[in-house]
């Protein structure tokens, strides 16, 4: 099956990447035999560059450049923060209209690095599943804008202040993955990569990936329809 490319030009292509693929290879995911980079350099029948990562659960628009140049000045951008990134995500419980997380996170050699994310709430729901002691669950659909890309960082974010994304592994809530999994057969991460906007010498880009099928049934259980697209 081939990706998803949502945009291409003369020095870069976009794809909406689905759930549980690598960006590349990975020595914490030994067990993966498929890789986006390799996908999409035998769909296009050409060398590509990878700008940036995202998790392997995570979905979403995920750049690529097509000629060193262009790597080079993509690079650049995100090493200065100068792309801006969005995020939709589905997490437990009654998140504040917005709020600002600053808790600096720390890297796989241990060192503490500065991490921020801004989010902001768009819907509430809440749904008649019983919950340890609650006869209710509650949700909350966000859009999130990190503005430093620590590993894992909105997913270790949203767990820090109690609402974690649904479906995430080891970071969400043990309870609520097994409730969704039992109920509506439901293991993916809810978390997506909306857009990226950056500006180059030449050009501004604004890409934007439409949430996955899976993201788009777990919407349609919280209500009954979904109002959350690229053109909103």
């Amino acid at each position: 099956m081939e990706l998803e490319i949502i945009f291409q030009d003369d020095s870069y292509v976009a794809i909406n990447k689905p759930h549980g693929l690598l960006v590349h290879r990975s020595k914490i995911a030994k067990d993966a035999e498929e890789f986006a980079l390799q996908r999409l350099r035998n769909q296009l029948d050409r060398h590509v560059y990878p700008c940036h990562r995202l998790d392997r659960k995570t979905s979403g628009v995920l750049l690529f450049a097509l000629n060193e140049k262009a790597h080079g000045e993509a690079s650049e951008l995100f090493k200065e923060r100068k792309v801006e990134k969005s995020y939709l995500a589905i997490v437990r419980g009654f998140t504040p209209d917005a709020e600002i997380i600053d808790y600096p996170l720390k890297s796989e050699r241990g060192n503490l690095q500065e991490a921020i994310t801004e989010y902001k709430t768009l819907e509430r729901f809440e749904i008649p599943m019983a919950s340890g002691n609650h006869k209710t669950s509650r949700y909350s659909l966000i859009e999130l804008h990190p503005t430093t890309g620590r590993m894992h960082q909105i997913r270790r974010h949203m767990a820090h202040i109690f609402h974690p994304i649904l479906g995430d592994r080891p970071h969400g809530c043990n309870k609520q993955n097994k409730l969704w999994k039992e109920n509506f057969r439901m293991d993916t991460m809810m978390l997506h990569a909306t857009t990226l906007e950056f500006e180059t010498q030449n050009k501004s880009y604004a890409l934007c990936a439409t949430y996955s099928d899976e993201f788009y049934r777990v919407m349609r259980i919280l209500k009954e329809e979904p109002n959350i697209s690229c053109e909103d």
